[in-house]
Order: structure tokens, then sequence, then C-alpha cells
């Protein structure tokens, strides 16, 4: 055999030998504890969807490490966010939110998207508006009714910044009326539960808050819900609560949840996150929480989150602009 032939054959088994160790070579997985980042307080929206991410991970034994719950609440997410950002390149570092990290942007108060590495697109949920029992307030056009009258009447306690989904789920149904939003009295709090309570204690007349959060309460006789924002009623505690379209007033807002990491994850990172929500949304337990919290199956991997994210930029841009809340 000539001497190029020998080196060549070698060369090519050396290749073989390097490409089978590489195959060889485990995938990228978590090594030490992850945090799951959340926006607001405990018992806001996104601390309650982060714990049961956390559980549901735990049991069916999707990632070997704990997944624990960092709160980080204040100026409408971005200490949350502003601290993932100083975790650049980190794969155990994870936010669990929704489309207040672009309105926060929009309004220019925060870090943009871009900033962030797009992990996966979990679900959508929709918004109820609730007030105490006793108001005299039974449904939203009665709402609507007293605020065609003074726009600044009442107050409306809005977790945890302006623009978000929670001021959409009032300030849509106010627009299409006819009634100057910019005149809507707005407190803002830290957190659903934060906002709820000085609801119970009579400082704020209406709070917009997650349909899944408003049917715990409403279980318990805490609130009267007084109108959803899907397009459709909602079962169980809540399918006798009409929504908005039902009322004589064409205003649907769902608000996405996902999860994102800090900038310069790396493909190794991302698929391993992919794979593991993935697994989570399939399990028995995670379809029944969907069913529970009233949450629309949305699953999408990294590259159409990033999509959805970049499309619905847009969209709030135009509606906050609106509200006079964009810069």
């Amino acid at each position: 055999m000539a001497i190029s032939s020998r080196i060549g054959c070698a060369v090519c088994g050396m290749l073989l030998l390097l490409g089978g160790a590489y195959a060889q070579m485990p995938a990228w997985k978590p090594d030490k504890a992850v945090e799951l980042v959340v926006i607001n307080a405990p018992g806001g929206g996104s601390d309650r969807i982060a714990r049961m991410i956390s559980s549901v991970m735990r049991e069916k034994k999707i990632v070997d490490v704990p997944l624990n719950v960092a709160n980080k609440p204040g100026g409408g997410g971005n200490v949350a966010y502003s601290y993932l950002s100083q975790r650049p390149g980190d794969g155990h570092f994870l936010s669990v939110g929704g489309k207040s990290i672009l309105t926060n942007h929009i309004a220019g108060r925060g870090l943009g998207f871009t900033e962030f590495t797009a992990v996966v697109h979990l679900f959508g949920e929709y918004i109820s508006l609730v007030v105490k029992p006793d108001s005299p307030f039974k449904t939203g056009r009665d709402l609507i009714e007293r605020l065609k009258k003074d726009p600044s009447a009442l107050s409306f306690g809005i977790a945890n910044s302006l623009g978000n989904p929670n001021h959409q789920g009032v300030a849509a149904a106010l627009k299409v009326a006819g009634i100057d939003v910019r005149k809507m009295r707005n407190v803002i709090f830290q957190s659903g539960g934060e906002a709820t309570t000085a609801l119970l204690g009579g400082h704020v007349d209406v709070v917009p808050i997650t349909a899944a959060f408003a049917a715990s309460m409403a279980r318990n006789g805490q609130v009267r819900v007084i109108t959803v924002t899907a397009p459709q009623r909602l079962p169980g505690v809540l399918s006798d609560v009409p929504t908005w379209r039902e009322q004589g007033f064409d205003a649907v807002v769902s608000n996405w949840r996902n999860v994102i990491g800090p900038k310069g994850m790396t493909d190794a990172h991302i698929t391993f996150w992919e794979e593991a929500f993935r697994r989570m949304t399939e399990s028995d337990e995670w379809k029944k929480e969907l069913e529970a919290n009233f949450w629309r199956s949305e699953f999408m991997r990294s590259a159409d989150t990033r999509k959805n994210i970049e499309s619905d930029y847009a969209v709030l841009r135009a509606f906050m602009l609106e509200l006079g809340l964009a810069k």
C-alpha cells in the first residue's frame, strides 16, 4: 500500500474515533440549583406558575437539580429582568413572565426582549375583573356605565405596571365604550395578591387579575367576578360570569406566559430546556394544572417563541400609543 494511502486511512480512522468520542459526550444539563426568577411577590401570577413548574418537574424527575423560585418584585418586573440580565450565558437562571417585558420597554421603563434569550412559550391566560362581594357593581356593564359619567370615579388596583395585560383587561373595554382611558385612576401593586388585599380592605374599587386567581377567591366568597376577557365563557366556578363581548364590548385580552433566560445562552442550554419543558407540558400533572387554572396550552420552542414576541411587540406598541403610555 502506498504511504499516502496509509496516511489517509490513519487520518480517517482518527476522525472516526474523534467523531465517536464527540457523539458520546454528554449534552449540557444543569449541575447546580436553578433559579426561576419571578417578577412579583409571593402570591402573584408568575410566582404561582413558577412554583407549579418546580413541583411538576420535581415530581416527574425531569430535572435532577432543585428549581428554586426567586421573587424579585419591583419596577413592574424590571427588578427581576435586571437581575436576570446580570447572568449572561448561564443556563441555570430562567424567568417566568409575560407581556410586561414588552410593555415596560415600550413605556421606556426597562430592558427590551432582545436583551434576553427566548426559551419556550407555555400557555395563554385570560383576565377577570373582581370587586368586593358587597360592591354595587354586578356586571362589567355596570362598571362601564359609571365610568361613562366620570372616568376617574373608580380606582383600579393594577399588578404590576401600566400597559400590561391586567391594565389592558379594563382599558380595552373602556376604549371600545368610548371612555378616555387616560383618565382612569390606577394604583400600582407588586402582585395580584397585594392588589386584592387592598380591594378587600376598601382601598381600591376594582382589580383585574388572572382568571385562575379570581376563581380561587370566588370559590371562597371573597370577591365577585363581574367579567372575563375571554372570547367565550370560562368553565367551572366562572361559568356564570359573562365575557366583555356578551356585555356589548368587543374586548378580548390574553396574557401569554413564557420562559426566558439571560442573553448568550448556548444552543445546548436551549435544547435542554426546550426538551424539559416539552416533557413537562405533556405530563398529566401539567394538563391538570392547565384545566384547573383556565390556561390555554400553546407550547412553542425557542424560535417560534421569539417570532411570537416580535409580532406582539408591534401590536402592543400601537395599543399603548393610544393609552398615551408609549415612549
